[in-house]
């Protein structure tokens, strides 16, 4: 029963020292292996793509280069790239070649592109074309629900004469392009049975997670919820 497991739980949480400031010398005794924090950082710099980052990190660290890293990295690099600058349809022909079913099952993503090339259409003022491509590219995507709302917020962009000014001006940031472009990446590396997110990703993801439940748990007694931005100040 969850009653008889919440003493355990409340008894392992006071030796950790969770329900109150941690002080940092309690971190003494805890052993971090060099080259697990490598690792790390390498999975970190071939998942985004830095790949002269990484060849300097391993030289500068004396790590074995992993096996065809290069490769992979070749391959995804230029398509991460094409969505980050917009040009969705480079990305696309792309991701075509080397993954040919990947947008096929994917749906969302494909639409993503599909909408990025949009969007970009008519950051340029190319109003008529911008209008061409949304019904002949976007519009069967209507056919179901789940696209209705993408589509009645890119075709927003198009009832202002300053897009920039219209509710839906967050499709024309940088950030928004990022998030597609991530997604692709993520997409990409699942599709080669590789793992979708960095190993800093998922440390982070999985100490969220963690401080989230016992938070839940342990109410008071419990540590405070994870902030990356809090942790970098301390």
């Amino acid at each position: 029963m969850r009653s008889n497991e919440r003493p355990t739980i409340r008894n392992r949480s006071s030796k950790l020292g969770f329900g109150m400031d941690v002080d940092p010398r309690q971190y003494d005794n805890l052993t971090v292996n060099d080259n697990d924090v490598r690792n790390i950082v390498l999975s970190y710099l071939m998942h985004n793509c830095f790949k002269e980052s990484a060849e300097t990190f391993i030289s500068c660290t004396g790590m074995k280069q992993p096996a065809n890293y290069p490769v992979d990295i070749d391959k995804r690099k230029p398509i991460y790239n094409f969505a980050l600058e917009g040009n969705a349809l480079k990305a696309i022909e792309l991701t075509n070649q080397l993954a040919p079913d990947l947008l096929q099952k994917n749906k969302d993503l494909h639409f993503d592109l599909l909408g990025l090339h949009y969007i970009e259409l008519v950051r340029m003022r190319k109003c008529t074309e911008a209008l061409e491509f949304a019904q002949h590219e976007l519009t069967p995507f209507g056919k179901q629900d789940k696209y209705v709302e993408k589509l009645e917020d890119c075709m927003t962009l198009l009832a202002y004469e300053e897009p920039e000014k219209s509710p839906m001006f967050s499709l024309l940031s940088m950030e928004y392009r990022q998030n597609v472009a991530d997604s692709l990446n993520r997409a990409i590396l699942e599709h080669a049975n590789l793992p979708s997110y960095s190993s800093m990703e998922r440390l982070i993801q999985q100490t969220t997670v963690v401080t989230e439940w016992l938070h839940e748990e342990l109410g008071k007694d419990g540590p405070p919820l994870f902030s990356l931005t809090s942790f970098m100040k301390n």
